[in-house]
């Protein structure tokens, strides 16, 4: 068993039959392995916890004879320490990859939990934009492979597909994460810096007539519960989406007939006040309490689930299926027009105002802070106009009742 040279693993020759292993005489456990194609490469052979290991150090020539064997060394050093070279190099490779490899999916949760989710209460929809469909195969890719043409190549197909608003939606959720990383070191620029949104926006003015109206509130009272209640309730006080759909029942008081929507769910960051009509007590009265999944021992706080542990959130499919019922409830040969859900709050608005209720009132009602309570007289005018509100969600609510009631709307 010869001590290696230079010359002598410059002369080692292949065997075409056989992989080869020849050790060096001058440390024990330190080797040559020729493989049957001639390629050489370095490995120390040792034991660990009663079994045989063997740790690959190199390939000659790119590693020399010198190199080799102090890595040989220093592995047989760790050996007689106790410790695992071999497992030791490949916990440190594991950490080096994740080094390398930060994930698009890994960056976007850590910018929903930090940022997003701190500051904005549709943070939901945020991390719906970047966990879905959309972007679903960049989540186990490098974020810093993610280049221009990506997303412009993502933009673009939501646009062609015409979903233009929700490719604004998209595009903005993007950018700001991708600024968000810049700001935090994962990116040295951003793919989006010189990126305008694909599609212009122009506010919507959709006021549904009292057909449109009737057709709604009478499929939604078909539909059952928990989207149809929604939809009414929704109408009768004029809220905001999510903040009728995260209802919690602690919020309600019946005795009061009135519901607290709380500063945290509020979008304006301050606590409101919503007088409950007749016709809204009844709704609330009619409701179910739904038992938790996860503990069907308790009754969940939510208004409207089907889990017991969230709110409703087949919204989309079920607002679908709302429209193809309306239509059956719309008079002869006139159509509903394509409408939202955030559409019953502006025709909450509009319907109040024609039912002669003043337009402070109106904005108190919603809980807006602009408009006539805008600047410095938000400041200073702090009245809640509450019995006006009351009389306006009552007369609200008597207008639905004449209209649901009637015949044929025009």
């Amino acid at each position: 068993m010869p001590t290696f040279t230079a010359r002598s693993i410059e002369l080692a020759k292949a065997d075409p039959g056989k992989r080869l292993e020849l050790p060096d005489a001058a440390l024990p456990g330190f080797y040559l392995v020729v493989q049957p194609s001639g390629a050489k490469s370095w490995a120390v052979r040792y034991r660990a916890d009663g079994k045989p290991k063997k740790l690959t150090i190199g390939p000659y020539p790119r590693l020399g004879l010198a190199d080799a064997r102090e890595r040989a060394r220093t592995a047989l050093q760790a050996v007689s320490e106790g410790r695992d070279p071999g497992a030791e190099k490949a916990a440190l490779a594991v950490e080096e990859s994740a080094a390398k490899r930060i994930t698009f999916g890994v960056v976007a949760a850590d910018f929903i939990a930090r940022y997003a989710k701190p500051r904005n209460r549709s943070w939901p929809e945020t991390e719906r934009l970047l966990t879905k469909a959309d972007v679903a195969g960049w989540q186990d890719r490098d974020v810093r492979s993610i280049g221009r043409r990506d997303v412009l190549d993502v933009i673009d197909g939501v646009v062609e597909r015409g979903a233009a608003i929700h490719a604004n939606r998209l595009f903005a959720a993007l950018r700001k994460m991708f600024s968000w990383s810049v700001e935090r070191g994962i990116l040295d620029a951003s793919p989006m810096a010189t990126l305008k949104p694909p599609s212009p926006e122009v506010a919507r003015d959709r006021v549904l007539s009292d057909a449109e109206l009737r057709a709604i509130w009478l499929a939604a009272e078909g539909m059952g519960y928990p989207f149809g209640p929604f939809v009414q309730l929704l109408v009768l006080t004029g809220q905001r989406r999510s903040e009728v759909l995260d209802a919690e029942w602690p919020e309600f008081a019946a005795a009061e007939r009135a519901w607290t929507i709380p500063r945290h769910r509020a979008k304006n960051d301050r606590a409101h006040v919503v007088p409950l009509s007749d016709a809204a007590l009844i709704i609330l009265k009619g409701l179910p309490r739904i038992q938790r999944s996860s503990q069907p021992d308790q009754l969940s706080r939510f208004l409207f689930t089907t889990t017991g542990d969230t709110p409703f959130s087949g919204v989309s499919k079920a607002t679908d299926r709302l429209t193809k019922l309306a239509a059956g409830h719309m008079p002869e040969g006139i159509q509903i027009e394509p409408w939202r859900l955030h559409d019953l709050r502006r025709t909450f608005a509009s319907g109040c105002a024609r039912l002669g209720v003043g337009v402070h009132v109106v904005e108190k009602a919603l809980n807006h802070t602009s408009g006539t309570f805008g600047g410095i007289v938000g400041v200073y005018q702090r009245f809640d106009f509450a019995d006006e509100r009351r009389k306006a969600l009552e007369l609200w609510a008597d207008h639905i009742s004449r209209i649901s009631k009637s015949r044929s709307n025009g």
